[in-house]
């Protein structure tokens, strides 16, 4: 291994499965929401989440809110 690797492992392995984990929300939502265009932008562009994250939060049909991501706080039944 190159000691003087501009970017460290543990860093690069971090950045990976942060925009592996946002490209598949986003993916998964525009796939969802038939939105087409967002599908094959965001599968083409690398922007390590920030396109997927400004896209579910601004412009999908269901905008996602923070409190979506805390899915293993269990919801009050009506």
């Amino acid at each position: 291994m190159d000691s003087n690797a501009v970017v460290p492992t543990i860093l690069q392995i971090v950045l990976l499965v942060w925009s592996m984990l946002w490209k598949g929300l986003g993916l998964w939502n525009a796939a969802k929401n038939s939105q087409r265009n967002w599908f094959i932008v965001m599968l083409v562009i690398n922007t390590v989440g920030l396109l997927e994250i400004i896209y579910l939060f601004r412009f999908s049909k269901k905008r996602m809110k923070f409190s979506d991501l805390l899915f293993w706080k269990s919801k009050p039944k009506a």
